[in-house]
């Protein structure tokens, strides 16, 4: 019997609450799994759209036209551009009101800083959830391994002479769930930390882009 057979084989003669526990494990696993590769595809996404927002943004054109453009266009707005058009309709809005120049700074900065906190939401979104089936899936193994065991040796008492071959099975089954349990947590660790640094590197050109876009706008006035 290979050692495949013989891992399933454990597995299928585990008792019921360790199976559960398996079961859950293994739920736990293709759940974080899916969700590795959305939030993988989701942070390439906006990084590219990052990429093409700056290069388009800072190549000169005019912020009426551009802003008129995107706020034409039938889509949601993400990222940079998102914020872009939250922070100039603010700065148009004001403007209209003959407000003073420090005033519609002061309010284009927090729309801005209010649609960039909602972008950044959008981004961390379901990452606790990473962070949950990383920190609990090896208790939730260990407990399966603790039932597992305490099971073996409640079996022992029952035979006569009990030796390692006895009990060898029963304790492999109920370590399996600890193994589990670690392969369902290592990867959801990992996944939630490289997650969690692109958030932060957009955040911070996310950050960047609103101060920047802030001085332009002083620039502008300015040389009036």
């Amino acid at each position: 019997m290979n050692a495949d057979t013989s891992v399933l084989h454990l597995v299928t003669d585990a008792s019921w609450p360790v199976q559960v526990v398996m079961l859950i494990l293994l739920l736990a696993s293709i759940s974080s799994w899916a969700l590795i590769f959305h939030k993988s595809a989701m942070l390439k996404k906006a990084r590219k759209q990052a990429d093409r927002f700056e290069e388009y943004f800072w190549s000169g054109g005019s912020l009426n036209d551009y802003y008129n453009r995107i706020s034409r266009e039938k889509r949601p707005r993400k990222g940079q551009e998102a914020i872009f058009e939250a922070g100039f309709r603010e700065y148009q809005r004001l403007r209209r009101g003959a407000h003073p120049m420090p005033v519609v700074l002061a309010g284009v900065e927090r729309a801005m800083r209010v649609s960039l906190t909602r972008q950044i939401e959008k981004l961390e979104e379901s990452l606790t959830y990473l962070a949950t089936i990383g920190s609990i899936s090896p208790y939730i193994g260990l407990f399966g391994t603790v039932w597992g065991i305490m099971t073996a040796f409640i079996s022992l008492g029952a035979v006569a002479n009990p030796t390692l071959a006895t009990v060898a099975p029963a304790i492999a089954e109920a370590l399996i769930a600890t193994a589990m349990g670690l392969f369902v947590a290592i990867p959801a660790v990992m996944a939630y930390n490289r997650f969690g640094e692109r958030v932060d590197q957009l955040y911070n050109r996310y950050d960047a882009f609103v101060d920047e876009f802030i001085s332009l706008l002083q620039r502008q006035v300015g040389g009036r």
